[in-house]
């Protein structure tokens, strides 16, 4: 019985990753741009612990890794590109600041499925979607001083930079 509430609290944990991404999206539909990027915040404290409650309780499986990376996808890579879209790159011309939003999406569901084939444990190859989703919620609070041109370089190079072959040191 132990086992299972172990197992079952670090996917809760994980599932509030999704929950506090899902919320983002919502609040940058709903215009609330300050509040998406702080859900995005939320949903990294819960991307840290769903790691040190499975570690901690030896829990590691499979299963837990394929969801923590869906939710990843959700609230590190779709909500907060959505955010920067319709927050600063909607008014770029020719589609842009759609296909930059794009862009970002892709190379983040590519890094994860990379992430989750390679098994390395030393080190990241790329920079983890989790960062790239911080660094685009902290440029969403500071957008009124980035200019337009300086956000989308930005997310045009975190993009280029999860499918990157760099090596990162995993923080443990």
């Amino acid at each position: 019985m132990s086992q299972f509430f172990n197992r079952s609290l670090a996917n809760t944990v994980t599932l509030f990753n999704i929950i506090f991404g899902s919320l983002s999206l919502t609040a940058t539909v709903e215009g609330h741009y300050q509040l998406a990027a702080c859900f995005i915040l939320l949903a990294v404290v819960m991307d840290t612990l769903d790691g040190r409650v499975a570690r901690r309780f030896d829990i590691v499986s499979e299963m837990g890794k394929q969801l923590d990376s869906l939710c990843d996808l959700v609230s590190f890579g779709v909500a907060p590109s959505m955010l920067i879209f319709r927050q600063v790159l909607y008014s770029l011309p020719l589609n842009a600041g759609m296909l930059l939003m794009l862009f970002f999406i892709v190379c983040g569901a590519f890094r994860l499925a990379r992430f989750n084939v390679l098994n390395i444990t030393e080190y990241f190859v790329g920079i983890p979607i989790t960062l790239a989703g911080i660094l685009m919620a902290v440029m969403s609070l500071c957008s009124s001083y980035i200019p337009v041109s300086v956000c989308a370089i930005i997310m045009f190079l975190l993009s280029f930079l999860m499918v990157s072959n760099l090596k990162v040191r995993k923080l443990k």
